[in-house]
């Protein structure tokens, strides 16, 4: 039974772990790198073990060191969160070959699942859509260009390992392929260790569907519906909602379906993300599954009502999933938006420093998953997530409306932020209408840059957004139904 946890992470995720693990009377291990000191999640759990210098290399992706100090604190279980050691096989089998349990899948599913190119062919013999391209490393330049030659352009490189949009390139003419292949290959190994890279056709207009799903012990599957994450830059989200203002009730249960598909397939057990593209036309293609919990778990969690964290640790402890696909319904729907220590008007460039004012915002159907206080400093060394401010309202509308409020409650002074931002997505017609895809971004950046030195095209487009909110609360809603108490039972996410 497991009794304690040690949390192989920090920040938002390492303190959201601990929050659940305080509700099921589960004692909590920190570890932290010179620089997490005085962190939160440090300050947070039962008990805290140090692991090394502050860059990741020397503490947080230190396995042997993780793996002590969960023995040292007698610890039953490692959470590892997400990112950092979180799909990494070799950290799976480490802990998997200790008395200490993995809340994760089995190495050997994240090995399967977590290869780009092994989860491919995975889909291949389950008949799940794929997108035409290889499903194994290409190993010269002759075989790209033949490949090139049978899907045409423009086409994907993308590294088998990883994510992240670390080691991905769009490839427009033969002329670009063999500087785009040699260039995604090197930062493919800089990032993961590893250079494999495969092809595939690129999708114009896509959608980024993922499907959340768990599977347990006893070869019991469910999902928890989708979460659309088409609002990205480099290949990095910055807002999700659940569900997707695209699907209809058919094609996201077909899509579930072929989701636990894929994980049953592998042996899969525990929480992953099934994710696909859907084009213009609504078909969709297998992209990767991502073998962990993901940053935006949060608004699938609002509209199920169900803890994926808590869920994740009964499944690490041999316990059997209780709920039926058909006992899950979509209850409303919910938008999150990643608050990044990041410069929006300068290319999203980090932007660290001292938190010389921080006052979340509260209220109803809001949460606020971060890690920081006011006067804390964000470091240099890690990934810019300060936090996931997330709404939660009776449809896609009121939802948005929920978020925008608490963007402009939200005040941060020393560092810039991707508040501002946030606010003028939310208030674009493409988004509040839902046509939108992930060249979201790119096609609006410049004139997201206007209206900081336009304030007539600021305005015109604050009245735009307001004739499509009317139009658009004169609609039939997919989603409906009444706010979640998940705020109400989860007090420490006030």
């Amino acid at each position: 039974m497991i009794r304690k946890i040690l949390i192989a992470n920090r920040g938002e995720i390492a303190l959201r772990i601990i929050r659940t693990a305080k509700i099921m009377g589960i004692k909590t291990v920190a570890v932290f790198s010179e620089a997490d000191r005085l962190a939160r999640h440090t300050l947070a759990a039962d008990e805290a073990v140090y692991i090394g210098e502050s860059a990741s290399r020397d503490s947080y992706l230190k396995m042997d060191r993780i793996l002590q100090a969960a023995k040292d604190t007698h610890s039953d279980a490692i959470h590892p969160g997400y990112g950092f050691l979180s799909e990494n096989p070799a950290f799976a089998k480490l802990v998997e070959s200790s008395s200490i349990k993995f809340i994760g899948p089995p190495a050997s599913a994240m090995e399967k699942m977590g290869s780009k190119i092994g989860a491919k062919q995975t889909a291949a013999k389950m008949n799940v859509p794929l997108v035409p391209g290889t499903d194994h490393a290409i190993q010269s330049l002759e075989e790209a260009k033949t490949i090139a030659d049978q899907i045409g352009f423009p086409l994907l490189i993308k590294a088998s390992a990883g994510g992240g949009g670390k080691g991905m390139r769009i490839v427009h003419s033969k002329d670009e392929l063999e500087l785009q292949l040699k260039s995604a290959g090197n930062e493919a190994m800089a990032s993961f260790g590893d250079s494999s890279v495969f092809i595939e056709k690129y999708i114009s207009k896509p959608r980024h569907i993922e499907i959340q799903i768990f599977t347990d012990s006893f070869g019991n599957g469910i999902h928890l519906f989708e979460r659309e994450c088409s609002i990205q830059r480099r290949h990095q989200k910055i807002i999700e909602e659940a569900p997707s203002s695209c699907l209809t009730p058919e094609l996201r249960e077909k899509m579930g379906q072929d989701a636990l598909k894929l994980a049953l397939a592998c042996g899969y057990i525990g929480a992953g993300t099934v994710e696909f593209l859907a084009d213009e036309h609504l078909n969709y293609y297998f992209l990767e599954m991502n073998t962990r919990l993901q940053v935006e778990h949060t608004v699938t969690e609002m509209i199920s009502g169900i803890d994926l964290v808590q869920l994740q640790i009964e499944i690490a402890d041999g316990k059997k999933l209780t709920l039926n696909q058909q006992d899950l319904k979509i209850n409303g729907h919910s938008i999150e938006l990643r608050i990044c220590a990041e410069d929006p008007l300068n290319q999203f460039l980090p932007s660290t420093g001292i938190l010389e004012l921080y006052q979340p915002p509260s209220g109803n159907a809001i949460r606020l998953d971060d890690a920081y206080a006011q006067g804390m400093e964000i470091p240099l060394h890690y990934d810019p997530l300060i936090g996931k401010l997330i709404s939660h309202g009776s449809n896609r509308l009121d939802a948005i409306d929920k978020l925008k409020s608490a963007i402009d409650q939200f005040k941060i002074k020393g560092i810039e932020t991707t508040l501002d931002f946030g606010t003028y997505v939310l208030n674009h017609p493409e988004f509040i209408s839902g046509e939108f895809d992930t060249g979201f971004i790119q096609k609006n950046y410049d004139g997201y840059l206007a209206m900081h030195n336009d304030p007539e095209l600021e305005e015109a487009a604050a009245l735009a957004a307001l004739k499509i909110y009317f139009v658009e609360t004169n609609k039939p809603k997919i989603s409906t139904g009444q706010i979640t108490d998940w705020k109400t039972k989860r007090k420490t996410y006030n």
